[in-house]
Formats: structure tokens, C-alpha cells, sequence
């Protein structure tokens, strides 16, 4: 029976490969957008974390920072994922190409392809590559998703503080320590002045 199944890649049409290519560039450029927005917004809560006395507050900001890195990870995957099929939709237009060309070119007919052993092994070995490639960015994308699970304490509750929640934390108490320094040394450059002028008029 499946010798008189369709082959729906004989419909084929390069126009409808362009249009799809283009609409998957469009939302790739789109999920970029987002994910640099992401950015900015943690960028913006890391220096605010770092200025905050508050320890709760402090840990509010280290809340939203360790969510909006887990929807900018999202952002990443969907923007990879597009990218691949952006990439499969070209070969697949390529490869189109290709075949219209050769069959336009009548002193390189189509069966003369199936003559070259070497280079039709080299294809399908090609074509076998893809699929494990494609298979392997479904198990990455998997392992993500569960480093990622692992990394929190379950017992902890819901306003406990998590793993991600801890380094950030730890930055900002270092900020504070740093800044902390820097008030404690500087009124003891302004005074040293004061005293000499004591001593002057003492004498």
C-alpha cells in the first residue's frame, strides 16, 4: 500500500518555504527582543538589590530576578528551537533548489545522482546526522528542565530563600559591605583637616 501514498514533497512550492522562513525569523527576532528586555529588567533589580539596606526587600528583588531568569532560560530555548527549524527550512530550500537546477541542466540528468555511491552515502549519512542532532536538542532542552528543577530545595516554603535566591543575596551583601567601607573612610579624611586647625589655634 504505501507505494501509492502521496508524496507530499512533490507539491512543494519554494515561495511557501520563503513565506515560512520568514515568519520563523520573525518570531525568532521577536523572542530576542524579549529575552535582551529580560535583561534589562534584571540588570535593573541587580542594582537596586545592591543599593537596598532592607533584608526583605532585598529578597523580594532576588525573588523576581531568579523568575525573570527562568522565563528569559524559556525565552532562549524557544529562540534555539526556532533557530534550528530556520535552519532545516533553509537546507530543505536549498535542497529545492538543487533539485530544480539539476532538472533543468539536460546534461546532468536526476539519474546520473543515483550513479555517485559515494556521494549518495554521504547524503544519506547527512540526512541521519540531522535527525540525531534534532533528537539530542530535544534531550538538551530536557536535561535543562530538570537541572533546573533539581536546583531548588522542594522542602523549602514558599517564601523560604532557594538556591538562586542565596547568590543573589550574597551580591547584594557584598555591595553593602563595600559601600559600608567606603561611608566609614571618607568622614575620617573630613575630620583629620578639623584637627589640625585645633592644634594651629591651640598654639
Amino acid at each position: 500500500m504505501w507505494l501509492f501514498r502521496r508524496n507530499k514533497f512533490k507539491k512543494l512550492n519554494r515561495e511557501d518555504l520563503v513565506n515560512s522562513i520568514c515568519e520563523l525569523e520573525r518570531q525568532e527576532r521577536t523572542v530576542e527582543a524579549e529575552v535582551l528586555q529580560k535583561v534589562k529588567e534584571i540588570d535593573a533589580l541587580m542594582e537596586k538589590g545592591k543599593k537596598e539596606k532592607s533584608k526583605d526587600l532585598q529578597l523580594f528583588y532576588a525573588k523576581k530576578i531568579a523568575h525573570l531568569n527562568e522565563e528569559k532560560q524559556t525565552c532562549v530555548e524557544r529562540g534555539m528551537y526556532l533557530l534550528y527549524n530556520i535552519r532545516l527550512m533553509n537546507k530543505l530550500k536549498d535542497a529545492y533548489d538543487s533539485n530544480t537546477f539539476f532538472k533543468t541542466q539536460t546534461k546532468v540528468p536526476l539519474s546520473e545522482l543515483l550513479k555517485d555511491q559515494v556521494g549518495l552515502a554521504k547524503f544519506l549519512n547527512k540526512a541521519l546526522r540531522t535527525r540525531i542532532s534534532s533528537e539530542e536538542v530535544l534531550t538538551s532542552a530536557d536535561e535543562v528542565f530538570s537541572e533546573v528543577q533539581s536546583a531548588y530545595d522542594l522542602n523549602q516554603p514558599i517564601y523560604g530563600v532557594g538556591k538562586s535566591e542565596e547568590e543573589i543575596l550574597a551580591m547584594f551583601e557584598k555591595e553593602n559591605q563595600l559601600a559600608d567601607e567606603q561611608e566609614l573612610s571618607t568622614p575620617k579624611e573630613r575630620t583629620e583637616p578639623v584637627k589640625k586647625k585645633k592644634l594651629k589655634m591651640e598654639e
